[in-house]
């Protein structure tokens, strides 16, 4: 190094750097040889894509690996408007959780992005490098709650919309990972076992003529019934609302004489 050249404006040949095996340690040789900020700045962004190739391999990898061990999930709830079996959110992500974080990823719904008419729902999967990859769906908002019986609507708006992710979260985690529910046997559907079977069409309509003579809160009661709507409440809770209805019903007070007169 001559008088007047300093610390910093030594070239690549006057300081050559070692055999070095990440983009971060040839940085801080070139730190500690001094070499110039050009060139330190660019290995900075060198070591940022490299990092980010990196956490993109590690992603694929572990989805892999996910996909060898992940076991089937069984279809368990049952679509009393098309006679048909689905899986439910709750047992796609019991099933599948586990599994996923052993393999360092994680999958989270961000908030849904909506219109009057519209939900768009999206899953993210995430590595714990930090690279993820997410798949997102338009769907209408689901109004099509109306009990068979009764004939009308057993949702509020609010419920709608809850209804709308729910299923768009179910969707959007099934298409990210590459999964879905398998048929169940014809001896066993995996329902029953579950408790996951519904009550019957005269069932319903019995539930929806209780409800109508005491007046009651149908939101409320499907809350106590564990239901969305009343032609999907669960079988096994049958018994504890016809009695609790049939309780209201004793408790309403009769039509006193000349009441309608007034």
């Amino acid at each position: 190094m001559t008088e007047n050249q300093t610390e910093y404006e030594l070239t690549e040949k006057q300081a050559p750097l070692p055999a070095i095996a990440t983009p971060n340690d040839v940085i801080m040789a070139a730190v500690q040889k001094g070499y110039k900020p050009e060139f330190i700045e660019k290995m900075m962004d060198l070591a940022e894509r490299f990092e980010k190739n990196e956490a993109r391999k590690a992603f694929f990898e572990a989805l892999a690996s996910f996909k060898l061990e992940a076991p089937k999930v069984k279809k368990d709830k049952r679509n009393p408007n098309f006679n048909s079996y689905y899986t439910s959110l709750g047992n796609l992500l019991e099933t599948y959780n586990p599994y996923l974080a052993k393999h360092g990823l994680s999958a989270s719904f961000p908030t849904p992005q909506q219109t009057d008419k519209t939900v768009t729902g999206e899953c993210r999967l995430s590595h714990r490098m930090g690279h993820s990859e997410s798949v997102s769906i338009t769907v209408p908002i689901d109004q099509a709650a109306i009990g068979k019986a009764s004939g009308q609507r057993s949702r509020n708006a609010i419920q709608d919309i809850k209804s709308t992710f729910t299923y768009l979260r179910s969707v959007t985690f099934e298409a990210i990972l590459g999964v879905a529910g398998t048929e169940a046997s014809l001896d066993d559907d995996g329902n029953s076992a579950a408790g996951n079977e519904f009550i019957t069409e005269a069932q319903a309509k019995e539930i929806n003529d209780l409800l109508k003579e005491t007046s009651a809160d149908v939101p409320a009661f499907l809350k106590y019934a564990g239901a969305e709507t009343v032609d999907t409440i669960p079988a096994k809770a049958y018994k504890k609302v016809i009695i609790a209805l049939k309780q209201k019903a004793k408790k309403k007070p009769e039509r006193e004489p000349g009441s309608d007169d007034k």
